[in-house]
């Protein structure tokens, strides 16, 4: 299981300023990915933009949406030369995982009606390929193409076109950031979607988890998640919530267990110290669960030895 660290770009008042160190530190540390959610109607850096600025200050994390908006971007050919833009300035790093969007506020001030999102979805999809394929031309030529795969696609949701869709079109499936049992079904309908499209190997299961190492981590959690998914939503998430070095343990372990590939670990604040925090932990917990490969963290510096 790769393990990434989500960029503090949802975290209401963020200095817009520290992304770019703190992708930095998170390459440093040796974590695989760097990853961002995506909102529109809240306190947040627009994802791309935030990821384009860590594309800048590392050379190496993969760039992880989990999972970008589709629904209410109602300008595929922008939003294909946007993604097709923080690919070539990470040098093809990009892996964009795309949804549908489930705030409504999101889409009723974007004027795009939730109702119809899979077939926009579809559409934008075949648009955007077009995009980066080079078919997309004006009258000064084709738009710049990128080179064959790029970017790498994921899909979220949570009905069975959802997960054809993620069997299909991409490379896996980006689960939603709590419900283990939802992780649980929703990985076995990929799965056998990848199955029945005769494709080899194995989909990507990607999801992420909300971390708030240190004093008063627990409340910092309550406080976030509160904030940003409302009285209906927040228990949930805060039940999956590591604050403590044994719930990040233990969390892991369950994701793992579960089949998970790739998980990113998404902080309630934005204190730079929380890279090394959680670095720590997965430091700690490759010296004592041999099991665990070096590969959990690509290249972590401080862990190049031989078991």
């Amino acid at each position: 299981m790769r393990i990434g660290i989500g960029l503090p770009a949802a975290v209401p008042g963020v200095d817009a300023r520290v992304i770019g160190p703190w992708a930095a530190a998170a390459e440093q540390a040796g974590f695989a990915s760097v990853g961002v959610i995506d909102r529109l109607v809240y306190d947040n850096l627009e994802p791309l933009t935030a990821l384009a600025a860590a594309a800048t200050t590392t050379s190496r994390v993969e760039l992880l949406t989990t999972v970008l908006d589709v629904g209410w971007r109602a300008n595929p050919v922008l939003l294909g030369k946007q993604l097709a833009s923080v690919d070539l300035l990470s040098g093809g790093r990009l892996t964009a995982g795309l949804g549908l969007g489930g705030w409504p506020e999101d889409h009723d001030v974007s004027g795009v009606p939730q109702r119809g999102g899979g077939a926009r979805l579809d559409d934008a999809v075949a648009t955007m390929r077009a995009v980066w394929t080079g078919r997309v031309a004006g009258q000064g030529g084709p738009m710049r193409r990128l080179p064959a795969g790029r970017p790498a696609l994921l899909f979220g949701g949570l009905v069975p076109a959802a997960f054809t869709r993620a069997a299909t079109r991409g490379d896996g499936w980006v689960a939603p950031l709590f419900g283990h049992d939802t992780l649980l079904r929703g990985s076995g309908d990929v799965r056998a979607a990848w199955e029945r499209a005769a494709r080899p190997g194995e989909p990507r299961i990607v999801t992420g988890r909300y971390v708030s190492l240190g004093s008063g981590g627990g409340e910092v959690a309550d406080d976030y998640l509160r904030h940003y998914y409302g009285a209906e939503y927040w228990t949930a998430a805060r039940a999956g919530t590591a604050t403590t070095v044994r719930e990040l343990h233990d969390e892991l372990a369950r994701l793992d267990d579960a089949g998970v590939t790739d998980v990113l670990l998404y902080p309630c604040h934005a204190d730079l110290d929380q890279v090394a925090r959680i670095a720590d932990v997965i430091n700690d917990r490759l010296h004592h669960q041999e099991s665990w490969s070096l590969n959990t963290i690509a290249g972590l510096v401080m862990l190049q030895k031989t078991w």
